[in-house]
């Protein structure tokens, strides 16, 4: 939308106030609303604030910062009480009105413009799978002398709600939920309304269903979108899921691994690029139809795929998602339908039009902008070094379960990292892929490293539970 098309649906809808929203370095979100009425002044002088305030923001760009709308994010808020309008923003210099360095949105932006550059591709084109768990109920505390958490789930007979009996007995137990038909389905409307929220946003959705978790775990899945939009629907995605699931009396989570031995929350991302109009990856006759730009692009994640999972798997928590034996990838190849696979190439998708790669290793505590530019970043070092996957160089394709390999032959295979710490420590040894056309910056990566750092100490010293049971007693 442009600003005239703006001040129209503003008097169509008697708009009375404007949520500016933008997230921090994390990908967080934070939002200032303010007057429908002042519009026209904001889209030229945006909105002050104290960046120093806002966590990854400090250092070099410190102290003042100003909120630039970007106008084409616009959609009326489906949960304000009052009409309202939600905008994304830019995090911009004060001087300059220019994305500072370390804003995400500016990050992307900036992606999409290297890669235009480069001449490989004009258009790239993404759909994000998002995982989700519904509880009827979650407690957490974290104290000095206490700490535990407790989740229960009506789908579930061993978890169930406080005060539910199960009265007819389609609580289910010892089986996969996954595709699970409705009554024993309970929340399948409940997505449909998510899903119906998420279209009226110009955003499509492929399909929905029960996902592999029992206690209540789902999917959504949009159709395929260009990058500089769908970046922006994920954070909208994102509000719709929590928004409707609480105001159904239902808690959502995104969190990777909320729940023991039970099936984790990944973010796989679908990835397409194009130049005039034309998909790069399809070469009809190649392994899978893929072209020699799609397996370099293939080979570029790969290679920098340690580094890459200090963006795409986010938090100390994503790593207990990571593990063998729940369908999560945690072997650096690719493959034809392989769902062991770091990348899979969809089978069904036979096409030109169709034809793409599956990223599956990320989840959703990635800043969206922030991890799909450095997988493409990567894809793109991929063609432009010619880093051609092979067999020789473990990074396949290979079309077998590689877990059923016997042990010195699956240690031969490229492995993801098994903490955040070993994610970070590749990140810093290997990020100048991510420098090309200043898309990213040393500054944005020192503070990235520092930020995740602190999690990872609040986590390490903190007894745990399962300690306890271990170690009270010694």
């Amino acid at each position: 939308m442009n600003l005239k098309e703006i001040l129209q649906l503003i008097e169509k809808h008697q708009i009375t106030a404007i949520d500016l929203k933008y997230t921090d370095l994390k990908g967080c979100g934070y939002h200032i609303t303010f007057p429908a009425r002042s519009l026209d002044k904001i889209v030229l002088e945006g909105i002050p604030f104290d960046g120093s305030s806002i966590p990854g923001m400090k250092a070099v760009e410190a102290g003042d910062m100003v909120l630039m709308p970007d106008l084409e994010t616009a959609i009326i808020d489906p949960f304000s009480e009052h009409n309202q309008l939600r905008i994304l923003a830019y995090i911009c210099d004060a001087d300059t009105r220019i994305g500072v360095k370390k804003d995400p949105r500016s990050v992307a932006k900036r992606t999409m413009e290297y890669m235009k550059s480069t001449g490989i591709a004009d258009e790239s084109y993404w759909i994000p799978e998002f995982e989700f768990y519904l509880f009827d109920e979650a407690y957490y505390q974290n104290e000095n002398f206490a700490a535990g958490f407790e989740f229960t789930s009506a789908e579930s007979k061993r978890h169930l709600p406080s005060n539910y009996e199960d009265n007819d007995a389609t609580a289910c137990d010892l089986r996969k939920g996954y595709h699970m038909d409705t009554p024993f389905d309970k929340f399948a409307d409940i997505r449909q309304e998510m899903v119906n929220l998420i279209e009226d946003i110009d955003c499509p959705i492929r399909y929905h269903h029960h996902e592999v978790g029992l206690a209540s775990q789902q999917e959504i899945e949009t159709e395929m979108i260009e990058f500089k939009t769908v970046t922006n629907k994920m954070l909208f995605i994102k509000d719709i899921i929590r928004e409707v699931a609480l105001r159904n009396g239902l808690v959502a989570t995104m969190m990777a691994k909320p729940l023991y031995n039970e099936a984790g929350n990944g973010m796989h991302f679908h990835i397409q690029l194009r130049k005039d109009g034309r998909n790069i990856f399809y070469q009809e006759g190649n392994y899978a139809d893929l072209s020699d730009d799609a397996l370099c692009f293939i080979g570029g994640i790969l290679k920098h795929g340690r580094s890459l999972t200090a963006f795409t798997n986010a938090s100390t928590n994503s790593y207990k998602r990571l593990l063998p034996g729940f369908e999560a990838p945690t072997k650096l190849f690719f493959g034809l339908a392989n769902r062991s696979a770091a990348i899979r190439i969809p089978k069904y998708t036979t096409t030109e039009e169709t034809k793409r790669i599956e990223f599956r290793t990320g989840d959703a505590s990635c800043n969206p902008y922030l991890a799909t530019s450095a997988l493409i970043m990567a894809g793109l070092d991929g063609i432009i070094n010619k880093i051609m996957p092979t067999t020789e160089n473990c990074y396949g394709p290979f079309d077998d379960n590689v877990f059923t390999w016997c042990e010195e032959k699956q240690s031969k295979l490229h492995s993801v990292p098994g903490s955040l710490s070993e994610a970070l420590i590749a990140l810093e040894e290997d990020h100048e892929y991510l420098m090309a056309g200043d898309v990213f910056n040393e500054e944005l990566i020192k503070s990235w490293i520092e930020e995740k750092k602190k999690e990872i100490y609040q986590v390490n010293t903190r007894p745990n539970p399962v300690e306890m049971g271990l170690y009270f007693n010694v």
